[in-house]
């Protein structure tokens, strides 16, 4: 009885030190993601090229993970990053966009 007693807690406490290190990698990840989709939302902006939902996308991660909703705030934060390569991008291919006369 005292075997399968100690077997018991044993599982326990290893499940609860795996679900510990589970969040902790999950919360850093998505730390890491959603500083990434910062830092791409100010290159864009560095070039007026910061599109309307860039930062709404970085707020929504930030509540998913203050939630505890880790794969959330990586897709949101995901989301943002790529807004924000393909903002600075398009701003780059228009640079030296030539505007008709005729819609002047």
């Amino acid at each position: 009885m005292i075997n399968k007693m100690t077997g018991i807690v044993f599982s326990g406490l290893v499940f609860g030190m795996m679900s510990g290190i589970v969040s902790a990698a999950d919360t850093a990840q998505s730390q890491n993601d959603i500083a990434a989709a910062e830092h791409a939302q100010k290159k864009a902006a560095s070039v007026d090229g910061e599109w309307r939902d860039t930062g709404k996308l970085i707020k929504q991660a930030k509540a998913a993970q203050a939630e505890g909703n880790y794969a959330q705030a990586v897709k949101l934060a995901n989301k943002a990053e790529r807004q924000g390569e393909l903002g600075y991008e398009q701003a780059h291919s228009q640079e030296k966009l030539q505007i008709p006369s005729y819609l002047k």
